[in-house]
């Protein structure tokens, strides 16, 4: 998205450095590109995660690109605020084009090595194209709420904080005015977002420490036979 303001911090840094740890391995095994997602709720640093990511990435010498769920949202920003003030319903997964998303995926996993894709200009409150290059890509990280919901995906990253204590990450960002109305969107996101923890297989906690998720644990946690359970790298 044009016009988001984003602050990287050490602990998105150093959170970064173990994600890389952990999917190097699995970028040297497989033929093709890996794709990742950052969910959870606003304000828990998925950007500026991926930002960090990538840098670290480059830093080793892989190439990657970032999709940002914003720019799959149906309505630009404003309008989708207002819709919302509306109409509470609104808010959810139904507000963003994840079918279209995972369409880009797919193609990006079949080798494409550029796609189009939505760009959403904040300020000027709508939605243009833009063409994203693929060339040389190892990896393709997604960031946003509802991206744990993706199915083209190999690793599904969880960073477990709520809305109340990211409340001032969103001070600081300041995209939006925080008011009553904002708490409630953000209550009923946190409902559902909270849900899409048992899907992750890493969870970055409140203090930022990277926990990967045991498969036998992830099972159990969707099932709904167990609690969440993870071994910090």
């Amino acid at each position: 998205m044009k016009g988001d303001k984003l602050v990287v911090k050490d602990e998105h840094i150093a959170a970064a450095r173990r994600l890389a740890e952990i999917i190097l391995p699995r970028i040297e095994s497989l033929p093709g590109r890996l794709v990742l997602t950052i969910a959870g709720e606003s304000g828990s640093g998925k950007s500026e995660l991926a930002v960090a990511l990538r840098q670290e990435l480059f830093d080793r010498g892989i190439r990657s690109v970032i999709l940002q769920q914003d720019d799959y949202f149906k309505f630009p920003p404003h309008t989708n605020a207002e819709l919302r003030k509306r109409d509470l319903s609104h808010v959810g997964p139904s507000e963003v084009r994840l079918d279209l998303l995972d369409r880009h995926l797919a193609e990006i996993l079949r080798g494409a090595e550029e796609i189009e894709k939505p760009l959403v200009i904040y300020e000027e409150d709508r939605i243009v194209t833009e063409k994203l290059d693929l060339k040389n890509a190892k990896v393709v990280i997604v960031e946003g709420t509802y991206t744990s919901l993706l199915r083209n995906v190999h690793l599904r990253v969880f960073i477990d904080r709520t809305y109340r204590e990211t409340r001032a990450a969103r001070l600081e960002r300041a995209r939006e005015a925080q008011d009553e109305f904002l708490e409630k969107v953000l209550e009923i996101e946190h409902r559902i977002i909270s849900q899409h923890k048992a899907k992750a297989d890493v969870v970055i906690t409140q203090d930022y420490r990277v926990e990967v998720v045991a498969e036998g644990a992830k099972a159990a946690r969707v099932s709904g036979k167990g609690p969440s359970s993870g071994e910090e790298k």
